[in-house]
């Protein structure tokens, strides 16, 4: 019986009604399944529960859907791309359930591979881990979270074969393999079908038993796998957060794997000392990315969805976003520099929603905290009304309990000390004890590094 369909609504048809649950690939608009979505869209199906790292934009992606009014729940890990999609949830018209980035690649890895469940450090003390069972092992605190499986999954590939094995290119990768496994029924488009025996075995990434249709998709628009220049932006950092950043590069040491967040953290890259050797993993599945030293072209196939231009250097690897994770939250990485909205001084972060005013979901935050060695939170020192975001208790909801190492802002530098408690490490240049301590919504004790652009 052939698995071989002429196009997206031949491939869908017969499986399509309302209510169904519908995971898809994808990492922001990287590796979606273009022509599905569309026909999804194009059939009038509604109370959809769709599952998926990402709801797309505005106008592509899985925004499509959520524009008509297709979706009545969604399960995801960022959704502060999809301005539509934030207002249906903060009016209440859409069931939203946030999943950590790894705990959503793992739920649907478990639900292709027939584990009803797993312990996962992820999310525990947060708000996302508030119902569910938790369990102690050896002295830490884990909380258990069910597998997914859907009706039907939706995945792209690079290339497939009549039997359906698929390849996938490079970071286009990232949830798709998973996404493969967990539905009772999987379409698979691929932007080249080949016959069978035409792909190398041993470079198959889904094998064809996961796959039941199969197409060649057609007229991509591939909003983010698309070739850029960089430096064409015209945005001109400012003084402060290159001072930040640059602060930031100082806790890099030779031989480190480091995961740099979006926003100012991003700028780390620039000011890696020469010599150095710096590892930087890529939550959408990249590990050994470097930023781009010229104004040449980039195949943005290795941009990470929101974050810097980046190119693949010798000796680097692609994998999915369960390999990602796995190197995430078993201890593999030694920094993780991120963003914050918020942090307490007990360590605690606060930095992925506001309650009634802004929904963007924990992405891989939470796995970073709860996985990485060294936590390193950059951000500014005082909200734009002036109010202080450093805080005895975090007052929005917090993405990790008591991991924070060392806070930089554009002020200041805070170590957190174990059990507790701030301690002034260094000052920004023009910036005086009084100002910081007016401006700071915590006690903190002075301890000022005697050579403060010397590592430590």
């Amino acid at each position: 019986m052939s698995k071989v369909y002429p196009d997206a609504p031949s491939a869908l048809s017969g499986l399509l009604h309302d209510n169904l649950t519908i995971a898809a690939g994808g990492f922001g608009l990287c590796g979606i399944p273009e022509n599905l979505i569309a026909a999804l869209r194009d059939s009038g199906i509604k109370g959809l529960t769709l599952v998926g790292n990402n709801a797309g934009v505005d106008d592509f992606g899985m925004g499509l859907l959520l524009k008509t009014h297709q979706v009545r729940r969604v399960l995801a890990s960022y959704v502060g791309e999809n301005k539509e999609f934030e207002r249906q949830v903060l009016s209440g018209e859409l069931d939203l359930e946030l999943v950590p980035q790894g705990t959503l690649a793992e739920r649907m890895r478990a639900g292709g591979a027939g584990i009803p469940g797993f312990y996962t450090r992820t999310a525990v003390g947060t708000q996302l881990a508030e119902g569910k069972e938790t369990k102690e092992f050896d002295g830490l605190e884990y909380v258990l979270e069910p597998a997914i499986r859907a009706d039907i999954s939706l995945v792209k590939a690079w290339k497939g074969d009549r039997l359906g094995n698929l390849i996938y290119r490079k970071t286009a990768r990232n949830f798709n393999p998973m996404v493969a496994t967990c539905g009772r029924v999987t379409v698979a488009e691929v932007e080249e079908l080949v016959g069978v025996g035409e792909l190398d075995p041993d470079q198959i990434h889904t094998p064809g038993i996961y796959v039941d249709r199969i197409f060649q998709g057609a007229a991509y628009e591939k909003r983010i796998e698309i070739r850029t220049i960089q430096g064409t932006s015209g945005k001109k950092e400012t003084p402060a957060r290159e001072w930040m950043a640059a602060c930031a590069a100082r806790e890099l040491r030779d031989g480190f794997h480091v995961n740099l967040g979006i926003g100012i953290p991003t700028l780390v890259a620039n000011f890696i000392p020469p010599g150095m050797n710096v590892t930087l993993q890529s939550e959408n599945g990249l590990l050994g990315i470097g930023p781009f030293p010229t104004d040449d072209l980039v195949d943005a196939d290795l941009i990470n969805a929101g974050k810097q231009t980046i190119t693949a250097l010798p000796g680097s690897a692609f994998f999915s976003s369960a390999d990602s994770f796995a190197m995430i939250r078993g201890g593999h990485i030694d920094l993780s520099i991120l963003g914050a909205l918020e942090v307490a001084a007990n360590g605690d972060i606060a930095n992925w929603m506001v309650p009634g005013k802004m929904v963007k979901g924990p992405g891989g935050a939470m796995d970073l905290v709860a996985g990485v060695q060294r936590v390193v939170a950059v951000m500014e020192h005082c909200s734009r009304d002036g109010s202080p975001k450093l805080l005895e208790r975090c007052s929005l909801p917090i993405t990790g309990r008591g991991v924070v190492n060392r806070i930089i802002t554009d002020l200041a530098i805070f170590d957190v000390m174990p059990g507790g408690g701030l301690v002034l490490r260094e000052l920004h240049d023009g910036v005086g004890i009084e100002e910081v301590r007016a401006k700071t919504g915590c006690p903190f004790t002075i301890a000022l590094d005697p050579s403060p652009h010397l590592p430590k």
